[in-house]
């Protein structure tokens, strides 16, 4: 059903923005089919207005420019059209859970020829730049980062975590819990709040770790202290935190400060790798941030927390992995990740160098430097759940975030935490909590069941 506003409809435009609403109609229906078969509405610039197959869409995609398809398609791929959207030359109003699928179906639309070739003869005769204005939001959007040396290496790490991390705590502040914990929440009951399930799962960390009062406790990748601060209160351990970013640090040591645990715990600016200087603990924990590492160096990673362990110690190992990376790929679907650049998004405006890898890589990865697999929990449903709430915070906030980092920043996380609330339900992503062991002669200090995790 085609509807148009009363003072912009088809008939009072001029002749060349006539022709490139009759051009976008003609790209949108060769993507997603006719109105009446679509799930969604689409909302031109000039105010026309096609109805899908219900009454109420899940959204509506808005076409803001005559030139917007032509720079969101011309060449297609993940990352152009997420640029669209993040420059405002497209946008969602509705759920943009529903509308990150529509992606996919671009892909399988442009995989026909007749459609490719039908789409690039719309797509040319669309204006190439209608509008400074609409340059100017496309130049914002590229927020990229690209760190100097190789992946991986030390300083191109701290440029990467700097990008990630120093958005500013205020930002964080508005969609994490109280304690601010930037990782899956543990729901033992749906109904739980956000603030109730990330102190559960920091109790069922320390649990795991069996943290008894008078233990050292490592923390890599502590964010802003919220596991130090808990372990060493609640259970009475001495603990030390690091992180590489300075805004984590700064916030982290008030918080200790004020909770008077200055002669307990202390967060420090330290690589993973640099962990000598700071002693043997008895456990050591990593919430979020093996993803940081890279695939290729896991057992560098493994070796040095290991290095820092006591014989008999314990490390609490809680990571994201790709379920879908553990499975083989054909040399199309290879070159078609390419073609159409996946996980571009997250490389150059989310987690630079953050490329995930299968579960098995990390397993095999500790074990090869020596630790024993003691205990393997999936929270893969509890981090979709999270994502939801981040979310939802966050919306709810979007005026005070934008005023803080923009509106192309706002974007750029509201879109990476529901895509991956997604993909997390889709059982595309996990997330895994990994119980290991640094063997002691064949001695463990562990139960012989779980019982003790879950009773308290």
């Amino acid at each position: 059903m085609l509807e148009t506003s009363a003072s912009a409809g088809v008939s009072a435009l001029h002749a060349p923005e006539e022709a490139a609403l009759r051009h976008s109609r003609r790209v949108i229906e060769t993507l997603f089919g006719p109105p009446a078969t679509r799930r969604f509405a689409v909302r031109y610039w000039d105010g026309t207005v096609e109805r899908g197959q219900r009454a109420q869409s899940p959204f509506t995609f808005v076409i803001a420019r005559p030139g917007a398809l032509r720079a969101m398609l011309l060449p297609p791929s993940e990352l152009s059209i997420v640029e669209a959207y993040l420059s405002g030359d497209v946008d969602i109003e509705g759920d943009l859970s529903a509308a990150v699928t529509m992606s996919d179906a671009i892909n399988r639309s442009v995989r026909s020829p007749r459609a490719l070739a039908a789409l690039a003869r719309d797509l040319i005769a669309l204006p190439r730049h209608d509008s400074n204005a609409a340059a100017a939001r496309r130049a914002r959007s590229k927020r990229t980062v690209r760190g100097r040396g190789h992946r991986h290496e030390p300083a191109r790490d701290r440029a990467a975590i700097h990008y990630h991390y120093d958005v500013g705590n205020d930002f964080y502040k508005l969609f994490l819990d109280e304690r601010m914990v930037y990782s899956c929440a543990y729901f033992a009951e749906p109904s739980h709040t956000l603030d109730e399930a990330q102190r559960a799962k920091l109790d069922l960390v320390c649990r795991k770790l069996r943290l008894a009062p008078g233990e050292r406790l490592l923390d890599v990748g502590c964010g802003w202290g919220a596991l130090i601060i808990h372990a060493a209160r609640e259970y009475g351990v001495t603990a030390v935190g690091i992180t590489l970013s300075e805004q984590q640090r700064a916030l982290a040591s008030e918080r200790i400060a004020e909770a008077g645990l200055g002669d307990r715990c202390r967060v420090e600016i330290r690589d993973y790798r640099d962990l000598a200087p700071l002693g043997v603990f008895d456990k050591a924990s990593s919430i979020g941030m093996v993803e940081h590492v890279g695939v290729d160096h896991l057992p560098g990673y493994f070796v040095s927390v290991s290095d820092a362990l006591a014989p008999g110690g314990l490390f609490l190992n809680h990571g994201i992995v790709s379920i879908e990376a553990a499975q083989p790929l054909s040399w199309r679907q290879k070159l078609e990740r390419k073609l159409w650049r996946r996980d571009a998004f997250i490389d150059q405006y989310v987690f630079p160098d953050g490329k995930l890898g299968p579960f098995h890589a990390v397993i095999r990865a500790a074990e090869g430097a020596g630790f024993e697999t003691r205990d393997v929990e999936s929270l893969r449903e509890h981090y979709a759940l999270t994502l939801d709430h981040w979310v939802a915070r966050l919306r709810r906030n979007q005026e005070a975030a934008t005023s803080l980092v923009g509106d192309t920043t706002y974007r750029v996380w509201r879109l990476y935490m529901t895509a991956s609330s997604r993909a997390f339900g889709a059982a595309q992503l996990n997330v895994v909590q990994t119980l290991l062991s640094k063997p002691d002669a064949g001695r463990s200090s562990l139960p012989m069941t779980r019982r003790d995790l879950y009773v308290i």
